[in-house]
């Protein structure tokens, strides 16, 4: 419900300034169901054409593509072509996902392949997403996808599911020595960024050092 739209004009000589209108809209629904977007069949069609073309495109890495529910795009691909389809993916000029909002992976011990990796891209040029997923075990690490997306490097160091030697993402050769293991299990003492000043004898008055 509109409940005032106010608008006015100034002229100065030769020159117009318009103001623009204020408007205030006042809900009278009771309405309390959830809003649901409506199913764009404009879009999924979109999306599922797309996901073929870069199936037939690399059909060495792909395996499979589908649309979810929710209008998501997902292309599953085998492990050897995480940096061949993060590549094309990134240059192609329909694609231009240059943007990597997020890597994680997903363990589901009842699998042979027990670790999904998940890469979640954006293309700023196309306002558009995209989910590329992978699988492993326990003992063939994926390769680094650093080469491809720099925000990948943070993210890699997380996604792994030993301390020690075996990792669900290979580090990069780069990163080996920077790697470090953050032991939180020891008990502190004092907060770690504590830094007490260290103590001066004391001095009796007339006393120096």
């Amino acid at each position: 419900m509109i409940a005032g739209i106010i608008g006015t004009r100034v002229l100065r000589g030769a020159s117009a300034f318009r103001v623009l209108p204020q408007i205030r809209l006042e809900g009278t629904s009771t309405e309390t169901k959830p809003t649901v977007r409506p199913r764009d069949t404009t879009l999924l069609n979109q999306l599922s054409a797309f996901g073929e073309y870069v199936a037939e495109i690399l059909p060495k890495y792909v395996q499979q593509v589908q649309v979810t529910c929710h209008g998501e795009l997902e292309v599953m691909i085998h492990p050897d072509g995480v940096v061949p389809v993060l590549t094309f993916l990134r240059d192609h000029t329909n694609a231009q996902f240059k943007s990597m909002a997020d890597l994680t992976a997903v363990d589901v011990p009842t699998r042979t392949n027990r670790f999904e990796i998940v890469y979640n891209l954006l293309s700023l040029q196309f306002n558009s997403r995209i989910r590329v997923k992978t699988y492993t075990d326990e003992l063939t690490p994926v390769d680094s996808s650093v080469s491809v997306h720099k925000a990948a490097n943070w993210y890699e160091r997380e996604v792994r599911y030993d301390d020690e030697l075996k990792r669900v993402v290979a580090e990069p050769v780069q990163l080996a020595q920077e790697f470090r293991k953050f032991d939180l299990s020891s008990p502190w003492e004092a907060f770690p960024a504590h830094r007490s000043e260290p103590e001066s004898p004391k001095l009796e008055p007339g006393e120096t050092k």
